[in-house]
């Protein structure tokens, strides 16, 4: 993950995190022997209240993948910015051949977007989204676009912050 001076990484003590499985892949080792099987699994850790992250684990074994996966989202935790169970801002991510375009949707609308957008969204305690996912839809890269997508979002409080200004002025003028 890019971090920039303005996002918050987060540790994981005393939070209690819920981990969604978005992928596992069985990848193949071709050696003199022959072929070599693992597994490579890509999991989102999140407190479904503006904390999550991603990892990815490697294994042999698919439940040993998933675990590893597990404690590496725990150690790239970053607090993504929520109004009212949705995003405050339209925004787009790009990673690799993926892009991903997330709008704020009004109270009722659920999560509109498919498979690794939404444990991502769900993760982050997003309720209400409507989200595109353009491009390649390989499930790490749409994962680290989603995340891109989240990590670029400002509240009202942090542009005000950032402007030192009050939160009145950044809305009337």
């Amino acid at each position: 993950m890019k971090f920039n001076k303005t996002i918050e990484r987060v540790k994981p003590g005393g939070l209690e995190l819920t981990d969604r499985l978005v992928a596992v892949q069985r990848v193949t080792k071709v050696t003199k022997g022959g072929r070599t099987f693992g597994f490579a699994a890509i999991v989102v850790v999140g407190n479904e209240n503006g904390v999550a992250g991603y990892g990815l684990g490697k294994s042999k074994e698919v439940s040993e993948a998933i675990t590893k996966g597990i404690e590496d989202a725990k150690k790239n935790l970053v607090r993504l910015p929520i109004v009212n169970a949705t995003v405050p801002h339209e925004e787009v991510g790009k990673y690799g051949g993926a892009e991903v375009f997330l709008r704020p949707a009004s109270h009722g609308t659920g999560v509109i977007a498919g498979g690794a957008m939404r444990a991502v969204l769900e993760s982050v305690g997003v309720h209400d989204v409507l989200a595109k996912s353009k491009g390649s839809s390989n499930p790490h890269n749409v994962v680290k676009a989603t995340f891109e997508a989240l990590m670029k979002m400002r509240d009202a409080r942090a542009v005000a912050r950032r402007r030192g200004i009050s939160m009145d002025q950044v809305f009337n003028g």
